[in-house]
């Protein structure tokens, strides 16, 4: 077993332990600090920047992520972004993305942050089990510049199942197959 795999293991089990505790209840929705107690959560113990906003530039596949020394200004624009409909939640959580804020894990943390926001305002969360990676990939990867591909895609996959264990693990689980994790 990896490096990687190990941490991506034990990441998930943190992540698992979010919910399974409560202590998901007590994480501030549509916030930095909220995405920054996510991000803490789910990588204390693997990565000392755990919770930590980057300091360094990073970019995937070719698309860099918002300038470092910026996000101290954008993000609490950002977090000022409305989110009173399923639009505007996703708009919000398509600025987080491009802002990148973690030199690592900014997918999974993201998208629990996303619903979070989606189950404290809307009364629903996505249940990610139905929806494909690929589509998901390639609608976050045109979402700076037009989201409605990603509404498209996320829109039929909410659900009102927000307490229900199974669509809360199995989409953790799929949030982190999305990242490139695998059982083995």
């Amino acid at each position: 077993m990896n490096k990687q795999h190990e941490i991506d293991e034990q990441s998930l089990r943190q992540a698992q332990r979010l919910f399974e505790s409560g202590d998901i209840r007590q994480i501030e929705a549509g916030t930095t600090k909220g995405l920054c107690d996510i991000h803490r959560y789910l990588f204390e113990g693997l990565y000392d920047f755990a919770g930590k906003i980057r300091t360094m530039n990073i970019a995937k596949g070719g698309f860099r992520f918002a300038n470092a020394m910026y996000l101290e200004a954008i993000l609490p624009v950002i977090e000022k972004m409305p989110e009173r409909t399923f639009e505007e939640i996703i708009a919000k959580y398509v600025e987080m993305n491009v802002a990148h804020p973690f030199m690592e894990g900014n997918g999974r943390a993201t998208r629990i942050w996303l619903d979070l926001m989606l189950r404290r305002k809307l009364g629903k969360v996505v249940d990610w089990q139905r929806v494909d990676k690929d589509l998901y990939l390639q609608a976050m990867e045109r979402s700076p510049i037009n989201d409605l591909e990603l509404r498209v895609l996320l829109q039929p996959a909410l659900t009102d199942r927000v307490d229900d264990r199974e669509v809360i693990f199995k989409g953790i689980e799929q949030s982190y197959y999305y990242e490139g994790y695998t059982k083995e």
